[in-house]
């Protein structure tokens, strides 16, 4: 595999998990009550705890994807571009 697969692979990578980001931000904040109670089912949280927890989980989902997609492809980028 050569350094330019590895780019391409890291910009599909980062497409990919941003289109899965984004889809996880339009579900909490459209289908915020219905996605409360599904997970209301399972576990007994506060619509504060709830929100709390997945802002955090947005929060680092996005900075694995800076840390792991976006910087080795913006590197690869600079190289190999």
């Amino acid at each position: 595999m050569t350094l330019e697969s590895f780019r391409d692979v890291f910009m599909w990578c980062t497409l990919i998990n941003y289109g899965i980001l984004l889809l996880w931000f339009l579900i909490f904040t459209f289908a915020h009550d219905w996605m409360q109670a599904l997970h209301g089912r399972w576990f007994t949280l506060h619509r504060e705890q709830f929100d709390a927890i997945h802002y955090a989980g947005i929060a680092g989902y996005k900075i694995l994807i800076l840390i792991f997609n976006l910087v080795p492809w913006i590197a690869l980028s600079i190289v190999y571009g």
